[in-house]
């Protein structure tokens, strides 16, 4: 027995299109994380990017559970002394571009470096519904029916 190794030239991808409406922002970045990466194919291989190339619509509808829509700071630093921000999940998501929130979370999952850069590329994410890859045919993938959990209950 040998160990399979994929070749980059041997990859093929797919098109996933994930309707991010009601659904917990940590499960659903770890599906795409996953997705992305390509660990969900038997296939896969560490140090290839084979992937599937994601695409997330209605991320403005995403919710989290507990009091991190009011409490979950994101940090970042300008560069000049005492320059450390933060804003809320809630500001940024009723802000100008809401899809930050759940890009973040999944760039987070994914490893840092040039692999990692090259399978954040694979990810599309909108805040509506309307999207330009209808040309690609997209397979709909139901997060929600995977795990009650995915969904947040009243």
């Amino acid at each position: 027995m040998s160990t399979f190794v994929q070749k980059p030239a041997e990859v093929e991808k797919k098109w996933v299109i994930i309707d991010a409406e009601g659904l917990v922002v940590g499960r659903l970045a770890t599906i795409i994380a996953m997705h992305l990466r390509g660990k969900h194919k038997a296939t896969y291989t560490p140090h290839v990017d084979d992937g599937d190339n994601v695409i997330v619509i209605n991320a403005e509808k995403v919710v989290f559970t507990g009091k991190k829509y009011a409490d979950k700071k994101y940090y970042w630093h300008t560069g000049y002394p005492g320059g450390i921000k933060e804003r809320t999940a809630r500001q940024i998501i009723e802000g100008r571009f809401p899809e930050r929130v759940l890009e973040k979370a999944v760039e987070r999952m994914i490893p840092r470096g040039p692999l990692g850069r090259r399978q954040m590329k694979n990810l599309r994410v909108y805040a509506g519904t309307n999207h330009p890859h209808e040309a690609q045919q997209p397979v709909a993938l139901d997060v929600a029916s995977l795990n009650s959990k995915n969904t947040r209950s009243a």
